[in-house]
């Protein structure tokens, strides 16, 4: 498990426990955590340990040997998949198309003597089923309208370990003596193990906790109180309407398949629903409440748009990755005098003039995420008040990676170049600094949307850092 790190609705645990059936092996289940992975810090292990401590409980009840690794300094884990899978017949794992897992995953390959699969579960829409990146959320949603029918029926089991497979395998005393398993005390209160471990003690654990258990609650929660406001309030600061759930999908806690499944049977939909033509629209198309609508647009066209456009794009965060028209009019402004110019250390610490963007950047840091229509604003203005545009990209790149519970993402990698215009068309007037780019400031979003409340919660040394 390096992606999807669930007990249900798993197409790669699904694909692990059918070849256990039919070549009658046992099923082991590895979940291992590097410490020498960019970024690696408290809050990110902690979450990760969260989902860790569930899964434990889950396949104990199931019987079913699970072995939770968290390596204790760096290359100590070196060798653990090769050993295991000395005595196994195939190797499935799952298919991630960003931060450093494709490179792990081809290099394991490369080292392991039996067959490996990897297994996509990332999105309703299987990455190899468009074919191509596409390049606008319009264009990607016109697809999805004409061909998510065919992806409807094949849906992942809820519990794929709900039949018996073959006798659990037991691990020989050498697999463990150099690399033992974490007892499930020590995944439940993981502070001691976290204290010990080589990684960035300065990005704490926030109250946010991981896991499947936590994150299929939050999903319940977000449904039974949230989602009727959802359409009118998501973008209002003040409000606090978001659903929670991007670092759940992100750490692969929760599948984005249950909770599709569960706005429908909510919204009393069925596959069988005669739906309008294609059209490209947002609302309107799956004839379902205005708040759900709005709602499935942001889990399946703009969440599978990035996961889309990395699977397809190896340049996915880089500069060339941009769009002709986006390069060339940065470019174009790139020398552009800037009233304001702040280095990394100083948007870290929300150090700026500008009190809705430090507020921002003190959510981040304090909590792992920023209010999903503030964080459009926090891009543009790194933007703005950096040097060069190419710079702008890496410390918006940084920070969000560093502090996000949702980071290191192809949904937040969208997010960042979105600030650049991926995914998005020329503005005019053309301006200072932006060019033709999408143009934002804190004044005009503070009359749109009410920001009063959020800028007390947030206000920089008020509270846990």
């Amino acid at each position: 498990m390096i992606a999807s790190r669930r007990s249900r609705f798993n197409f790669s645990l699904q694909r692990a426990t059918d070849w256990a059936k039919e070549l009658g092996r046992p099923l082991l289940i590895l979940e291992a955590v590097r410490v020498g992975y960019p970024w690696a810090s408290e809050r990110l292990h902690g979450f990760l340990i969260d989902g860790m401590a569930d899964n434990a409980v889950a396949f104990h009840a199931r019987g079913v040997t699970y072995l939770p690794y968290i390596e204790p300094e760096h290359g100590a884990g070196g060798g653990l998949l090769e050993s295991l899978a000395a005595d196994a017949a195939v190797v499935v794992t799952d298919h991630y198309p960003t931060f450093f897992l494709p490179r792990m995953v081809a290099s394991a390959a490369r080292r392991v003597p039996v067959l490996m699969e990897s297994v996509d579960s990332n999105g309703l829409i299987p990455l190899a089923a468009t074919g191509q990146p596409f390049t606008t959320a319009y264009a990607f949603r016109r697809w999805i309208q004409k061909n998510l029918a065919d992806h409807l029926d094949g849906f992942p089991l809820e519990d794929p370990l709900a039949e018996s497979l073959p006798a659990a395998p037991v691990l020989t005393s050498s697999i463990l003596d150099r690399w033992p398993m974490v007892p499930r005390t020590r995944l439940t209160e993981a502070g001691p193990l976290l204290a010990r471990l080589p990684i960035d003690h300065a990005v704490r654990v926030t109250a946010t906790r991981g896991g499947e258990f936590a994150g299929r609650g939050v999903m319940r929660g977000f449904l039974d109180e949230g989602l009727a406001e959802y359409g009118d309030k998501r973008n209002r600061p003040d409000d606090g309407r978001s659903s929670g759930l991007s670092p759940y999908l992100h750490f692969g806690h929760i599948s984005p398949h249950e909770v599709f499944l569960e706005v429908m049977r909510r919204e009393r939909w069925s596959p069988e629903d005669v739906a309008p033509p294609p059209n490209g629209r947002r609302a309107g198309w799956w004839g379902i409440g205005d708040s759900a609508e709005a709602f499935l647009d942001q889990l399946l066209t703009w969440r599978e748009l990035g996961y889309q456009f990395c699977h397809y794009r190896p340049d996915h965060e880089q500069w060339s990755s941009l769009p002709d028209w986006a390069q060339a009019t940065l470019a174009i402004h790139e020398r552009d005098t800037r009233d304001h110019l702040y280095d990394l250390d100083e948007f870290a610490a929300s150090a700026t003039h500008d009190p809705l963007w430090n507020a921002a950047q003190t959510q981040l840091v304090r909590e792992g995420t920023i209010h999903n229509y503030l964080r459009m604003l926090w891009g543009k203005k790194i933007l703005e008040w950096t040097e060069h545009p190419r710079q702008a990209l890496r410390i918006m790149l940084e920070l969000n990676n560093r502090y996000a519970l949702d980071g290191r993402d192809p949904n937040s990698v969208s997010g960042i170049f979105w600030v650049l215009g991926r995914h998005d068309r020329p503005w005019g007037p053309e301006r200072p600094v932006f060019g033709k780019v999408r143009y934002m400031t804190s004044a005009n979003t503070a009359r749109k949307v009410p920001v009063k409340e959020y800028l007390a919660r947030y206000r920089p040394g008020g509270g846990e850092r």
